[in-house]
């Protein structure tokens, strides 16, 4: 069912300071045209490496072994680097992954039933989805996310991070810990390591689905 937001409320930021923790009403953006390729050279890069690492260390640290789903692939550096495989929206994304043998439909109920992820990744992706309820009721074990985190409204509306229609997800660290926990998941470990490498504001969660 369409949901019909009243006039005043569309396209803004709704934010509620009590769970920390915001959504943005604007219309998703489309991941076509050069969006792939930018993420593409960006892998490429020093920074790229360094991230790519940090993120698999993370992901080595808690859930060795068994598959590996990316959601939101970036340039795909991750997805190689860490021999896993791949869900996005993005078709130039879609593509590469079915191309390299790398796609895994995470809302296709005969993929994951033979093949359930031991751990799903989001790396700056969980804040794009727009059902997150949804999404992460398809997560059956281990979730690791990098995402920008903020202070609060006033640190969501002077962020760089601040990309309405393409981030749609805002959380303070409280927030974002306790949304987690509301979703059935235990935080193990949380970081800085992405921000220590120059990105802002950027933290890293490892979660663990409990019960």
């Amino acid at each position: 069912m369409r949901i019909c937001l009243p006039n005043g409320l569309q396209g803004t930021l709704l934010w509620s300071e009590e769970r920390g923790q915001g959504f943005h009403t604007a219309p998703p953006i489309s991941y076509d045209g050069g969006y792939f390729a930018n993420y593409q050279a960006l892998d490429q890069t020093p920074m790229g490496a360094a991230l790519t690492q940090a993120r698999i260390d993370l992901v080595n640290r808690w859930s060795p072994g068994g598959v590996v789903v990316d959601v939101g692939i970036g340039g795909g550096r991750f997805a190689e680097d860490c021999n896993a495989m791949g869900f996005d929206v993005c078709p130039d994304a879609v593509r590469w992954l079915k191309d390299t043998g790398r796609w895994y439909d995470l809302y296709g109920f005969n993929q994951r039933a033979k093949y359930p992820p031991s751990a799903v990744t989001c790396w700056d992706s969980l804040e794009h989805i727009p059902d997150l309820d949804d999404f992460m009721a398809r997560v059956p074990n281990w979730l690791f996310v990098s995402m920008p985190i903020y202070t609060g409204l006033h640190g969501v509306l002077t962020s760089k991070h601040y990309k309405p229609g393409e981030h749609l997800h805002y959380w303070t660290l409280d927030g974002f810990v306790a949304w987690a926990e509301n979703q059935g998941f235990e935080l193990h470990e949380m970081n800085k390591v992405e921000s220590e490498l120059g990105r802002e504001g950027i933290m890293s969660f490892a979660l663990k689905r409990v019960g």
